[in-house]
């Protein structure tokens, strides 16, 4: 047989070293699909559940490999399927490409069935889109895209009519006017800071006497230098919540989580320092660095649009993280303020136990931040976690330490419900011998989770090491979505649109063939935990928390608190339980509580 378009396609994703696709199938890619039968052998075909996992797998891949993450979907509803993961790969900056069906040439344009304008229906997703409508084209637009997803760290879509997936090849096009010929490889932009530039930012950062530095995904694999560069410098380091695996949580000067989200040592940080140096971020919330003014400030990042974003920057540094402060390093002067760092370490101090403190407060049944407080200890080295968003979000980035090795990651700028579960499987795909724990609520489980445990169901049986945990926050609400209504917009909880329909999590996962485990005693969540990452195939941990728990902001501001008492004054379903907690909370971070 002859090699088809859809052969050819599938050929030159091979040569570009391309070998897992998530996808869906549909009478929109038969073609392409028909080829994916033929080179089973050079391509690990993920089937999933729904297209949008599929997009968030190419963008989990994308995240813990480095790699480009592809995903291939039906015309019409399976592109449109697609949408929500493209959105967090494009906006957490990971490159992507998503493979999709088209009606037929011929009826485009005939408001024909599942004909969708994709290119308009793309276009503000990705950083590139074409259609493919002649076979001589493509060469060219399978290499521009893939070459653009990967330079700019962005999204791109191949457009695929199914008529045209079943024509013959055409690998080399016609030598005439019009056809264009491409050619497979990449070269990594490497822009280098000036010498000039270097001295001005290590000017402004000797000068400064409270120095704090905040980092992101950017500085992923430059831990090393920024701690070389705290060190020299006396300085506390805060993160981004995608750059919580960027330095362990166990250094005495790391400050945690930054934001709504964060830490009480990240705020005072912030509030006090006079010099910022930030690396690898676009942390969104102003409102958490320091009051404008106040502080002189360097940001390094790979990219020019990024800078003096979100805080006005004395000098910009544009280069990649860790060769950056490589650089930056012999320039940079030992400070002669300990006074600062002793601070900061000792806010960090008080902080972790603070934590402890109010991790083992009772409540009804557990305490969901007890649930993250004894997992830390028991994490396995190497371990991969994937989050999904909402709010065992604020546990996960208070409480959760973190050590030298581990990966984490969730859908960040986004923060869009249902990305653990594809996420912790595109994990899992790639290191099949790591440890991998998906963190994940019973809302985000409802909407796809409990679907996809039949992906994993699918292939799990083919890891070096079995272990993916699924531990499931089953409190019955949505909770995150709550605790924002009552102290951003003062409005009780409204039970309709919050209450998560009762679910029995473990005892579906054993009906999969996995470990079931379910907590309802704090007393057992250590054994628990030492249970699930013991066991000899996957596991559903499901703990049944406490919703009354606030999530509490490092700072709670008037409007904050002024919000919140006004939805308690309008009869909150549950005003006693979280009057009780919320109580609990706060005199937990403010008496005395040696010895924990």
């Amino acid at each position: 047989m002859s090699e088809t378009v859809g052969d050819f396609i599938l050929r030159r994703l091979s040569e570009w070293g391309i070998r897992r696709v998530f996808g869906y199938p549909g009478d929109g890619i038969n073609g392409i699909m028909g080829a994916m039968g033929r080179a089973a052998d050079r391509f690990d075909y993920v089937r999933v559940r729904h297209e949008e996992m599929a997009a968030f797998m190419a963008g989990g891949h994308a995240k813990f490999t480095g790699e480009i993450g592809v995903c291939l979907a039906t015309s019409g509803p399976g592109a449109i399927h697609l949408l929500n993961g493209l959105y967090d790969a494009r906006m957490d900056h990971m490159p992507v490409l998503a493979i999709v069906g088209q009606q037929a040439r011929t009826s485009l344009g005939a408001d024909y069935q599942q004909e969708v304008d994709l290119q308009t229906l793309y276009k503000d997703v990705c950083g590139y889109v074409e259609t493919i409508v002649t076979a001589a084209q493509a060469r060219h637009v399978v290499d521009r895209a893939i070459r653009i997803a990967a330079a700019e760290r962005t999204v791109s879509c191949v457009i695929v009519p199914n008529d045209l997936q079943e024509m013959p090849a055409v690998p080399s096009p016609p030598r005439k006017h019009g056809d264009v010929y491409s050619g497979v490889g990449y070269a990594n932009p490497h822009p280098v800071p000036s010498q000039e530039d270097i001295e001005r930012a290590a000017k402004v950062l000797n000068d400064g006497r409270r120095v704090a530095i905040l980092i992101g995904a950017g500085a992923m694999h430059a831990g090393e230098q920024v701690k070389e560069v705290a060190n020299r410098l006396d300085a506390g380091v805060a993160k981004a919540l995608l750059g919580k695996a960027a330095l362990p949580d166990d250094l005495p000067f790391v400050t945690g989580s930054i934001g709504l989200l964060g830490t009480r040592p990240s705020w005072q940080m912030m509030n006090d320092c006079d010099t910022l140096l930030m690396v690898g971020t676009t942390f969104p919330y102003s409102e958490f660095l320091p009051p404008d003014g106040q502080a002189r400030a360097v940001q390094i990042d790979i990219d020019p649009r990024n800078v003096s974003m979100r805080y006005p920057t004395e000098v910009n540094l544009i280069g990649d993280s860790a060769e950056v402060l490589e650089r930056l390093l012999p320039k940079l002067r030992p400070k002669d303020n300990p006074d600062w760092r002793e601070r900061i370490e000792l806010n960090v101090r008080k902080w972790w136990r603070d934590l402890e403190a109010k991790a083992m407060e009772p409540a009804d049944p557990i305490n969901p931040q007890r649930i993250f407080w004894e997992l830390s200890p028991r994490l396995p080295d190497n371990a991969i976690i994937a989050g999904d968003c909402g709010s065992h979000t604020n546990w996960y980035a208070r409480d959760v330490r973190l050590r030298r090795g581990m990966m984490a990651s969730l859908s960040g700028k986004l923060a869009t419900m249902g990305s653990g579960m594809p996420y912790a499987i595109a994990a899992k795909l790639a290191y099949p011998n790591r440890p991998v724990l998906a963190i994940v609520g019973d809302g985000a489980m409802q909407m796809n989770g409990n679907a996809e445990l039949i992906t994993v169901k699918e292939y799990w049986k083919r890891w070096e090491n079995p272990c993916l945990v699924v531990m499931v926050l089953h409190n019955n609400d949505l909770n995150q979505v709550t605790w924002e209504q009552r102290a951003l917009a003062g409005d009780p909880k409204f039970e309709p649109a919050q209450y998560v329909e009762d679910f029995p999590y473990a005892r579906y996962g054993e009906l999969l063939g996995f470990k079931g485990i379910r907590v309802d005693d704090p007393a057992d969540l250590g054994r628990a935990w030492e249970e699930a990452f013991a066991a000899d195939r996957p596991v559903v941990l499901e703990v049944i928390a406490d919703p009354d728990v606030p999530p509490l902001p490092p700072h709670i501001t008037w409007a904050q608190a002024r919000a919140y008492m006004t939805a308690l004054a309008k009869v909150d379903p549950d005003e006693g339980g979280i009057i009780r907690q919320s109580l609990r909370q706060v005199l937990a971070g403010v008496l005395p509580h040696d010895g924990r």
